[in-house]
């Protein structure tokens, strides 16, 4: 038996129903790879012993499901910065495969923020086979374009990745993507002339003071003011239904958790150290006029920090703080990139398709991408290769993940609350503020995360 036979057979594909016909834009760049297409072996979407397939009656009995594209080419999505990578490991990969001769694959240039805004425009113009970022997960799973893996699909997805990103692939229960990274999240940069102890807020914040340096951290983001939020115990995040819309917001910020926490960053604003971190915060380390000890930041910072500060080049987890004589850890969102397959009518190209993303994001392909453009590995495996270990900015977000929930999804409104309520922190309004008018500023934020749409 051919193993995509037993691999049609044993597949347990979620095909989700109600495909979106829209337009969908253009790609940026692509190129072809794999072998040219020739008559496939499973257009009858048979399985081994006769029977229909799972995927096919599962197909039939969505009435909206429509075929998508020629059911011998596939189109994967991938950002440009690895989409040549992409395409030379498919082609190496796709000769060897069970499938050799059957399907032609193209990778084409899509960022994953652009492309699950392509994938909920228009389902079925979207890729066969997509990166995207894991707080679209709820809106893509709603709007139908997600086939989700099952049988030996499913099983390496919960044997070979870390639980972070697994969570980050699941929604009610239900894992519905691929883990492709996980190295989207924030820790601390350091110069280490500077800060030789990186283990408390407290204590980086007099060393950078002793300096004449500064301690950056954007207080005035929701992404980044979680950090305190979280440490102390307080909740905020969205549930949404089926159709990807809120319904209602579980947040406890009036709590004396949110009380402890909003304490930390009061204090924190009001330090001669601190200082507004901007969205050039590489540039702050600039030994032409950078006054930066130490930044809270992330991977994408961690090339121009190295070549600034050489061998005074530090990261760590982010620090402990203290409030009213107990330290917490800092807390934050942890980020992962997913990869994500669409359904399709044919079941052996769903099965294929799910083969594919599989490959892409196993331990060799995860490590190629760390390798060539540093991304970080979700993939046990190669998150404990030597190489990884010793990238002192992925070591030090390995060890930060460990105290940060998966990133989820929240609407723009939140965005919007939690920015004043930073920008209100920062420019000072509450240092000199009663717990009373502390309790009231966090009621008021809670409500209107509450009522955010």
């Amino acid at each position: 038996m051919k193993l995509k036979r037993l691999l049609s057979t044993v597949l347990s594909i979620s095909m989700l129903s109600t495909i979106a016909l829209t337009g969908c834009g253009d790609s940026s760049s692509s190129s072809t790879g794999g072998s040219s297409s020739t008559e496939s072996k499973a257009a009858d979407a048979k399985t081994a012993d006769g029977g229909e397939s799972k995927a096919a009656e599962e197909s039939k009995s969505d009435g909206d499901a429509k075929p998508s594209g020629d059911a011998k080419s596939i189109t994967v999505w991938a950002p440009e910065e690895i989409s040549a990578l992409t395409q030379e490991k498919i082609d190496a990969w796709l000769p060897t495969s069970d499938w050799a001769g059957q399907y032609t694959v193209t990778v084409s240039s899509m960022g994953e923020g652009e492309a699950a805004t392509q994938m909920l425009t228009d389902v079925e113009a979207g890729a066969d086979v997509f990166g995207f970022a894991q707080d679209q997960l709820a809106r893509l799973v709603a709007a139908g374009a997600l086939s989700a893996p099952g049988g030996i699909f499913l099983d390496n997805v919960n044997n070979n990745n870390d639980a972070g990103s697994i969570g980050a692939a699941t929604l009610d229960g239900k894992v519905y993507a691929y883990p492709e990274t996980s190295d989207n999240g924030f820790f601390m940069f350091y110069d280490k002339s500077v800060v030789t102890d990186p283990s408390t807020l407290e204590g980086v914040l007099k060393q950078c003071g002793d300096a004449g340096k500064k301690f950056y951290m954007d207080l005035q983001s929701g992404w980044y003011n979680v950090a305190f939020f979280f440490a102390t115990g307080a909740k905020c995040s969205y549930n949404y239904d089926t159709a990807g819309q809120v319904t209602s917001a579980d947040c406890d910020y009036t709590s004396d958790a949110g009380l402890k926490a909003m304490k930390a960053m009061v204090k924190l604003a009001a330090d001669p150290a601190y200082s507004e971190g901007d969205k050039a915060y590489a540039a702050q380390f600039d030994k032409n006029g950078g006054n930066a000890g130490a930044i809270v930041s992330g991977t994408w910072d961690s090339a121009t920090v190295k070549d600034l500060l050489g061998d005074n080049y530090g990261a760590a987890k982010l620090p402990t703080f203290n409030v009213d004589g107990t330290d917490y850890q800092m807390s934050g969102f942890g980020g992962f990139k997913l990869i994500g397959v669409k359904p399709q009518t044919d079941s052996d190209k769903l099965t294929f398709c799910h083969a594919l993303a599989d490959f892409l994001t196993s331990e060799e392909v995860q490590m190629a991408r760390f390798e060539a453009n540093g991304w970080g590995p979700s993939n046990k495996n190669a998150q404990a290769s030597d190489k990884v270990q010793s990238d002192p900015a992925l070591a030090a977000l390995a060890a930060q993940l460990v105290y940060c929930p998966p990133q989820g999804q929240y609407p723009n409104a939140y965005w919007t609350l939690t920015e004043a309520f930073g920008t209100d922190i920062t420019s000072g309004k509450y240092e000199k503020a009663s717990d009373d008018d502390l309790k009231k500023a966090l009621a008021d934020l809670e409500q209107g995360i509450k009522d955010a749409k």
